[in-house]
């Protein structure tokens, strides 16, 4: 059997820089969602490149429950940070008007699936443990990426650190999110748009599969790692509070 570890000093980048692409394609997404019209071929494309980001979150959280020292405190991190933001991701997301409630942000969603990991770790009864899945599951229905976000965890969480079924989960997860934007394009496109809107969506998380599979070390960045750990967290709600912002100045 090959060494995973030679195969992964080959690869060229480390935890730090695929969470840099991931907050950039993040923006792109968002710049979309607020400031673009839905259906034309900017929006569409911009909205598919920031599906790259969810999916490298729930890997890199998967694997950051496994090697964090205080479970306690990243939970709590997350929290923290999901209270901060979800101010400027209604103001952000808001349709009309200055701010309403748009739902849960996704650090929220990211906290449920902190969740999840504990309770597939910890729960040893198999009905407890699913049925703290399901209504952890059932939350996120009030978040963003509700379902699909805790579905990309339990995929993560059950491959482990195998390659085989990490490429599996990733192909599960990319099939279960496209088939989910098919359902949701109906009476929005025409078939066939709807069917190459389906097929441009899954680009993201199939990207992300590639990125992590292929290209990650395993590693971290070896300079500015406190600065880079925090820029991450505080990223999400500073660059909402700056579009909910521009939005308002420019449709309000």
């Amino acid at each position: 059997m090959t060494d995973s570890r030679n195969l992964t000093e080959k690869r060229g980048m480390n935890r730090d820089t695929i969470k840099y692409i991931a907050m950039i394609t993040m923006l792109l997404n968002h710049v979309s969602f607020i400031f673009l019209e839905p259906g034309t071929v900017l929006a569409e494309i911009l909205t598919a490149v920031g599906y790259f980001t969810a999916p490298v979150m729930c890997y890199f959280l998967v694997e950051g429950m496994t090697y964090t020292r205080s479970p306690k405190k990243y939970g709590q991190r997350l929290l923290l940070f999901a209270v901060i933001s979800e101010l400027p991701y209604c103001l952000a997301m808001t349709g009309e008007g200055i701010i309403g409630f748009a739902g849960m942000d996704m650090l929220f969603t990211l906290f449920l699936c902190f969740l999840i990991i504990k309770a597939m770790r910890e729960i040893i009864n198999p009905l407890s443990r699913n049925l703290a899945l399901a209504g952890l599951i059932l939350l996120s229905l009030f978040c963003d990426w509700a379902v699909l976000a805790p579905a990309f965890t339990i995929l993560f969480v059950n491959a482990g650190r195998d390659h085989r079924k990490l490429k599996r989960a990733f192909l599960t997860g990319t099939l279960v999110f496209g088939a989910f934007n098919f359902l949701g394009g109906f009476g929005r496109f025409s078939m066939d748009i709807n069917i190459l809107c389906t097929i441009l969506s899954m680009a993201g998380p199939a990207a992300a599969g590639i990125c992590i599979l292929r290209f990650y070390n395993g590693k971290r960045a070896e300079t500015h790692r406190n600065f880079s750990k925090w820029f991450f967290y505080w990223f999400y709600p500073v660059h909402l509070l700056i579009l909910g912002l521009v939005r308002v100045l420019l449709f309000v």
